[in-house]
């Protein structure tokens, strides 16, 4: 007897995780062994599950299906399809590079053409192989194709004026609500309404590293990183600002900044 399949399923909004949990109930040669409402919650599960399959929705706060992909150890890494509403540079991304995916709302017929894949994959390891391939290669196509145009200057309104924030004067971003508040490396502080994500985007590369769900810092401005109980670290800005980084953004800054 063929061995059943082991799915988890990753999507922050509930109905659709149970709409597709629903379906996969209904396939003999289905077991769901995990659920996850975020990407970082999505990498502890499928770590600590290690499934056959992941069903990763592509746009999910924090961390994205993408996202999730990439932090995952190469050794813990199943078998991934990425479930989005459209969105034309992932499909046309996925397209690219042989990457299955499915398209909001999802159809029962085209979630068991992907376990049937998914399937011939895990007895062919060679398929398997290829296939992780092709998710890189994706992520590498979409990042390409979605990178917008850095800026250097960030627009904020303080009291009656605009003020111009140079990136490279910006020590912390921490969001508050749907709220950024800005500090400079000379303690001036801002505050503007944007999605810090959105933000993210269009900072400079490699100019700023996340900490947490809510936190960005300037890389240049960090001064000391203290190893913490449970795998995690304190950041120490040169101005004396301290941040707690979460476990899931310890694993990224490990890998950007702590290693030669």
């Amino acid at each position: 007897m063929t061995p059943k399949i082991r799915v988890v399923v990753a999507d922050d909004e509930r109905p659709a995780r149970s709409f597709l949990q629903s379906i996969l109930r209904s396939f003999d040669d289905v077991e769901i062994v995990g659920e996850a409402a975020t990407g970082a919650e999505a990498v502890e599960v499928i770590e600590r599950e290690r499934p056959d399959l992941a069903l990763l929705d592509f746009q999910m706060p924090e961390v994205d299906g993408l996202g999730v992909m990439r932090l995952l150890r190469k050794d813990r890494l199943p078998l991934v399809a990425f479930v989005t509403a459209y969105d034309e540079y992932a499909v046309r991304a996925f397209e690219l590079n042989a990457v299955d995916y499915l398209l909001k709302p999802v159809e029962r017929q085209r979630l068991r053409e992907t376990i049937n894949r998914a399937q011939e994959r895990l007895e062919r390891a060679e398929l398997r192989v290829e296939a992780e391939e092709r998710v890189r290669a994706a992520a590498a196509s979409y990042d390409e194709a979605v990178r917008p145009q850095p800026v250097d200057r960030i627009p904020v309104r303080h009291r009656n004026e605009i003020v111009l924030v140079p990136t490279d004067s910006i020590a912390s971003i921490v969001s508050e609500g749907e709220l950024l508040h800005l500090t400079t490396g000379a303690g001036e502080r801002y505050t503007l309404s944007h999605p810090l994500k959105d933000l993210e985007h269009r900072l400079p590369p490699n100019r700023f590293v996340r900490l947490g769900r809510g936190t960005l810092v300037n890389v240049d401005r960090i001064g000391k990183i203290s190893p913490m109980p449970g795998g995690t670290y304190l950041v120490t800005l040169a101005d004396g600002a301290q941040f707690n980084v979460s476990r899931l953004q310890s694993r990224v800054l490990r890998d950007r900044l702590l290693k030669l």
